[in-house]
């Protein structure tokens, strides 16, 4: 049996989509699953322990694949990504639509393993977690970069808290990032500009994480570090955390994803509350942030 699943976006979504994949591998045990992805992600997906092979994918292009017996669309609602695995004639299409329509107050695990369970595909949405290989190390991994301006807290304000955090702090950015990443070490800090395979390895044996709604934040939760996550514009209900040693900062407030200045509401996270939080995420028994800390 060939299945073929469309998921050709970021490091996070790859990561909220694992109880997903993890699904139809219980599913079809003897199937060769095919995920059709960007290629950069190579290193995160052999680590999911779900996928045989992966189709290098930039987005909703054309996929070079042919009669899967089972297609599965992780990507989106449609029409396009919908459209993109119609093509490729499957026996069996699993999408949103008719059948299970779109809901847009799910968490996006629950999205994921929701289109599964109801085509008959048993899905766990705490089956997250990713094997831990890398040695413990004790460093504090802040992570400044975000996709979006508008999920990017000012650099001045990572700035002060890699300096209140001292010695053990390692500010980390893809290579395109590098001058983003040098501003907040601000000479104060080590740098990492390595590879996803060396970012993934550091995040699994850090202390603490404390990085904006970006794909760190979902490293940190599928290795069980500890970390400390700024959201806005988006709620941490659809993206956040689902429970473990996290604590979440939000001040309850939505606005453009897509924008290039920082979110009204992010902006509205000072300081003073990262650096409690980072107390609290490294504290053995304190509360779980699985929920939003709204001020």
């Amino acid at each position: 049996m060939r299945v073929l699943v469309l998921r050709a976006l970021g490091l996070g979504d790859l990561l909220t989509a694992v109880p997903a994949l993890r699904g139809l591998r219980r599913a079809h045990p003897d199937a060769e699953i095919t995920l059709a992805a960007p290629g950069w992600l190579a290193d995160a997906v052999d680590r999911v322990e779900a996928v045989d092979r992966l189709l290098p994918t930039p987005g909703l292009v054309p996929l070079r694949y042919e009669e899967p017996d089972l297609a599965v669309n992780l990507h989106g609602r449609g029409p396009q990504s919908t459209e993109a695995l119609r093509v490729t004639r499957p026996g069996q299409l699993v999408t949103h639509g008719t059948h299970v329509p779109w809901r847009d107050d799910l968490h996006e695990v629950d999205r994921w393993c929701r289109l599964l369970m109801l085509h008959g595909i048993p899905s766990n949405p705490d089956d997250l977690r990713l094997p831990w290989t890398a040695a413990a190390t004790g460093d504090v991994v802040v992570h400044p970069g975000a996709s979006h301006g508008a999920r990017r807290w000012p650099v001045e304000r990572y700035r002060a808290v890699v300096r209140a955090l001292g010695p053990d702090v390692v500010v980390t950015g893809s290579p395109a990032e590098a001058d983003l990443v040098a501003a907040v070490a601000d000479g104060r800090a080590r740098t990492s500009l390595g590879s996803l395979s060396s970012l993934l390895d550091l995040v699994a044996g850090a202390r603490l994480v404390v990085c904006g709604d970006t794909g760190v934040a979902h490293v940190a939760t599928a290795y069980g570090t500890p970390s400390v996550v700024l959201f806005g514009p988006v709620s941490p209900a659809r993206w956040g955390p689902r429970g473990g040693p996290h604590r979440v900062l939000w001040h309850g407030t939505t606005g453009d994803t897509f924008a290039d200045r920082p979110d009204p509401g992010l902006l509205r996270i000072t300081v003073e509350e990262v650096l409690a939080a980072t107390g609290g995420a490294l504290c053995p028994g304190s509360e779980s942030s699985a929920r939003a800390m709204s001020v």
